[in-house]
């Protein structure tokens, strides 16, 4: 009689090759409606997503929406409606390595690639030499700080910056408390490939549960919205090499944080208060010892990491509110 473990591996086998070949979720309507309103364009070969919709007539205001990690341009469709009642072009993208943009293996992402992508679909639309507003939001909020930097230095190519909006981002890395299944993807090296295969709709649905408040957690459908945008062109295998960017915000701390205090264009945060990743009141604190000339809205004391998502009401009146005050 064989050994009870080689029968349990010659069981197991097909299990574990089944699993890890699982295709991505199939798009649900609202994802697959996101998608065909969008369009791609190319980067350095690679095809990057974006949405573009023409908004307010008369209005010459233009904004683009930098989500987070790990999410998507996504983030912004419950704003979206409002936001395109007061600008005349509402433009989001889906960075390298997000959503249904590409996601290439053994790839060096950056936030400064990820800049590079902004300008580069500025150009695409033509509109690089237009003032424009940015929303962001997370890791948005440090591709964002890289803009705002090449635009304060005069770099070429640096997009001209109207206003920026930051949102519940690691804009200090000291202020900043990655979550454990970060640190153990961003640290885990050779065991990376691993822990990134194994990872599935439950590990990803627990994990970002607990950066969004008790009382306005995402339903079912938005969760699996949520890890079906991760999961096309296999982003779950790249998580790893994207979360580098941890690092980066400490080694580039002087360069983004110099630039916004420094800078003269308008500038305004955006807090979900209950927010563990930044959490209250140390980041607000210090955002506000460094940043004085900012203004800030501190929304309700439930609403979390993705103010945009659990408060979209009051996320919108706040940015609106902002933009309409210069």
């Amino acid at each position: 009689m064989k050994e009870w473990w080689i029968q349990i591996a010659l069981l197991a086998a097909p299990l574990i090759a089944v699993y890890l070949h699982l295709p991505p979720p199939i798009l649900s309507q609202s994802l697959y409606s996101w998608r065909t309103a969008g369009a791609f364009f190319t980067f350095k070969d690679y095809r990057i997503f974006y949405r573009d919709s023409k908004g307010a007539f008369g209005s010459s205001d233009m904004v683009i929406l930098l989500h987070g990690f790990p999410t998507s341009s996504y983030d912004w469709h419950k704003i979206w409606e409002g936001l395109m009642l007061r600008f005349n072009r509402v433009i989001a993208v889906d960075f390298l390595g997000f959503g249904f943009s590409d996601k290439p293996r053994l790839h060096r992402y950056s936030i400064f690639e990820q800049a590079d992508i902004v300008q580069g679909l500025m150009a695409e639309l033509g509109l690089a030499q237009q003032k424009i507003n940015i929303l962001a939001h997370d890791y948005g909020d440090t591709v964002a700080l890289e803009l705002l930097y090449r635009s304060e230095q005069g770099n070429p190519g640096h997009l001209i910056i109207n206003s920026l909006c930051l949102s519940n981002g690691g804009i200090f890395p000291e202020t900043n408390h990655p979550r454990f299944l970060q640190k153990l993807l961003k640290n885990s090296g050779c065991l990376s490939p691993i822990f990134t295969r194994l990872m599935n709709y439950y590990f990803f649905a627990k994990g970002i549960s607990a950066v969004f408040g008790p009382h306005t957690q995402p339903t079912t459908a938005e969760y699996w919205d949520m890890w079906t945008a991760v999961r096309i062109n296999d982003g779950n295998l790249v998580m790893d090499s994207i979360l580098q960017f941890i690092n980066q915000r400490w080694k580039y701390r002087d360069r983004w944080v110099g630039a916004l205090i420094s800078t003269s264009v308008p500038l305004h945060l955006i807090y979900g208060p209950l927010d563990s990743v930044n959490p209250h009141p140390e980041f607000l604190n210090l955002y506000q010892t460094l940043v004085p000339k900012s203004t800030v809205s501190v929304l309700d004391d439930h609403i979390s990491h993705y103010p945009q998502l659990e408060d979209p009401v009051g996320f919108e009146q706040a940015y609106t509110n902002f933009i309409n005050s210069f």
